[in-house]
């Protein structure tokens, strides 16, 4: 859910493919999905569980959810991290949500039922959809929520992608929720190069993933969802039972690094990825040892 993950997929392209053995003793194997802040996050995981003493083998690059999904239940791998509104939505197929405490509450016991999969504490992290503009942009306009955006929108430009213009928690669900939103000039771009648009001053608006790196790269405001359209996206390790069982110290050591990753820490790891080019691995260490990647 982040914005040029091309730098990302090239470093862990070569990732090894899903063998059929299981985990034995303390080698636990941790998974992640094709992009940046999903490698970045697995990679957290990974360093923690080694730091307590753990053997750590990576699969990361998998692809989508699905995959990942499917991997766990054969068995081929013990934890990844996952969204809680991705999980509410792509895999139980159930209506969105917006209380993130219900959310999580409903993920974790049906992920349980459904296919023994334990979800542990949840990140303050929320990677949620938004629409951003720049400082200059707010400070002239004066907003800073959707719904001080809605009925002005008519005066500026949306940078997005083609997807968002027909999603129903896209613009549809945009001018359902808050009315307005008719814009002056719609434009759709490839995932980057919105933000492009938006920082050359050739759009107003832009479409956004709400800890995507250019936010801090590009020292964006994020307007705030005031009438909550959009589902919290709260990420969370989440663990094969099975696994649980066999290595019960596995827990306090996923939930101490968990309530660490913020809105903030992740655009700035994501940032450090696409942006800054820096290694996945490095951005994490650096994380764990509480620095600033």
């Amino acid at each position: 859910m982040t914005v040029s993950r091309a730098r990302a997929l090239a470093l862990l392209a070569g990732a090894p493919l899903l063998s059929a053995c299981g985990s034995r003793g303390s080698r636990v194997v941790v998974a992640s999905k094709n992009f940046t802040e999903s490698f970045v996050i697995a990679e957290i995981y990974a360093q923690a569980l080694e730091r307590a003493g753990m053997r750590v083998e990576r699969r990361f690059n998998l692809g989508s959810t699905e995959i990942v999904l499917a991997a766990m239940q054969r068995g081929d791998v013990d934890c990844y991290p996952e969204y809680t509104g991705t999980a509410l939505i792509d895999v139980l197929h159930m209506p969105p949500m917006q209380d993130p405490h219900a959310l999580y509450a409903t993920v974790a016991r049906e992920f349980e039922k459904r296919y023994a999969l334990t979800w542990l504490q949840p990140s303050p992290m929320n990677d949620s959809q938004g629409l951003a503009t720049t400082k200059a942009v707010a400070a002239r306009e004066r907003i800073a929520t959707l719904s001080q955006l809605a009925p002005i929108a008519a005066r500026l430009r949306l940078a997005t992608i083609q997807e968002f213009l027909s999603r129903p928690d896209g613009l549809p669900g945009l001018q359902r929720v808050y009315g307005g939103f008719d814009f002056r000039d719609v434009r759709t771009y490839d995932i980057a190069l919105k933000y492009e648009a938006l920082v050359s001053g050739r759009a107003d608006i832009a479409t956004a993933f709400t800890t995507d790196g250019a936010i801090a790269t590009d020292d964006l405001v994020v307007l705030r969802d005031d009438r909550h359209l959009w589902p919290p996206y709260n990420v969370a390790p989440v663990v094969r039972a099975a696994t649980l069982a066999r290595l019960p110290h596995f827990v306090p050591v996923l939930d101490g690094v968990s309530p660490r990753i913020t809105d903030r820490a992740a655009q700035q790891m994501n940032a450090a990825v696409e942006s800054r080019h820096q290694d996945p691995a490095d951005v994490a260490a650096a994380f764990l040892r509480n620095d600033r990647p």
